[in-house]
């Protein structure tokens, strides 16, 4: 088991909504080990209000837990390589369009640019899924980062497999682990709960 207690760890939301409960839950939960926790949200997680809540609400939730100011532009989020801001980046919820833009390298939201500054120094990345579509359309772009060098998944699982047969989502309670593992370069097994 990995320490967390020195570890700098990037905490970024992207726009599966319905899972930002469970997602503030694990960075609490990163947060009481001692880590030092650095927010970024997507364009749309910082901007969108929903029936799960406002956007103004959750950026001033996740500030609160991790007592930094979240990381909302493209040009907070590209120092992450240079400055070394972070040991590990942690996308928490990662939806199906990020992850296609992360395996294609597109580089234009806060977090996808936050994540291609920090994995050019060999730093890991920690994806933990939430996507109605991951094995549709999706699946391509999960196989792409799965085959990429210091891409790691939080173990997921079909969700509603009667109701939603193409969704997956990760097991949020697995966050922590995931990222101890990662940090030690292995994915954490098995992948698929």
């Amino acid at each position: 088991m990995t320490e967390l207690s020195q570890v700098k760890i990037g905490f970024a939301l992207t726009g599966s909504f319905c899972t930002f409960e469970r997602a503030f839950i694990q960075a609490e939960a990163l947060k009481q080990t001692g880590a030092e926790i650095i927010p970024i949200m997507s364009f749309n997680a910082s901007s969108i209000d929903t029936r799960f809540g406002s956007a103004k609400d959750h950026i001033e939730r996740l500030e609160s837990i991790c007592n930094n100011k979240v990381i909302r532009t493209i040009e907070e989020a590209e120092p992450f390589g240079p400055k070394k801001m972070a040991d590990i980046i942690v996308v928490c919820p990662c939806t199906g369009n990020t992850c296609a833009k992360l395996a294609m390298s597109i580089t234009d939201s806060p977090v996808t640019m936050a994540v291609k500054s920090h994995i050019r120094n060999g730093n890991p990345v920690v994806i933990a899924l939430a996507s109605n579509d991951s094995l549709a359309g999706s699946m391509k772009n999960l196989g792409l980062l799965m085959n990429m060098k210091n891409y790691y998944f939080v173990p997921f699982y079909q969700d509603d497999y009667t109701g939603k047969p193409t969704s997956a989502i990760c097991d949020f309670t697995r966050v922590q682990e995931t990222i101890e593992a990662a940090l030690n370069k292995k994915q954490l097994q098995p992948i698929l709960c």
